[in-house]
């Protein structure tokens, strides 16, 4: 179960997307901002961030984390979504890329925020939208095709894990 529109309509999402394998990447954002649309998210109250690789959406959605990219007036995202697509090849770099990004993300989930002196855990999820496959049809058949658009998962999961508090 999702929460309500007049809850999701106050929330602000994040999407960091990478442009490489953009066929791929720029599809599953659209899937995702769609979602957050039709479940009551206001238009303006989603960001969307271009990187230019898979690896620096660690970077792009650390930004929103740490508050140093927000909505303005210093009101921070609910949740961020990363989007990338890593397609493998005959070289070592697929290992390396999804291994960079998986650490990076989790890091970020595992961070420690500071309010008034406590710790608190951090309190803005980073969600794992990254497709890692084979080839680039297994790519296209989870971009909208016929194994359906991984970022409309990624969107429903950003919106239960802003409402897990």
């Amino acid at each position: 179960e999702l929460p309500s529109a007049d809850v999701l309509s106050r929330q602000r999402y994040a999407i960091v997307v990478a442009d490489w394998n953009s066929e791929i990447t720029h599809a599953l954002a659209q899937g995702a901002i769609d979602t957050l649309l039709k479940h009551g998210v206001k238009e303006e109250h989603i960001d969307v961030m271009h990187v230019p690789g898979t690896v620096e959406l660690t970077y792009g959605a650390a930004l929103y984390v740490n508050g140093r990219k927000n909505f303005g007036r210093r009101k921070l995202a609910d949740a961020v979504i990363v989007i990338g697509c890593v397609i493998q090849g005959d070289t070592p770099h697929f290992d390396y890329v999804c291994q960079s990004v998986t650490q990076g993300v989790t890091a970020l989930n595992a961070q420690e925020g500071r309010a008034d002196g406590f710790h608190l855990p951090n309190t803005c999820p980073v969600i794992f939208s990254v497709l890692t496959t084979l080839d680039k049809q297994q790519a296209l058949d989870r971009a909208g095709g016929r194994l359906g658009n991984k970022g409309v998962e990624g969107a429903v999961t950003a919106i239960k894990m802003a409402n897990l508090l």
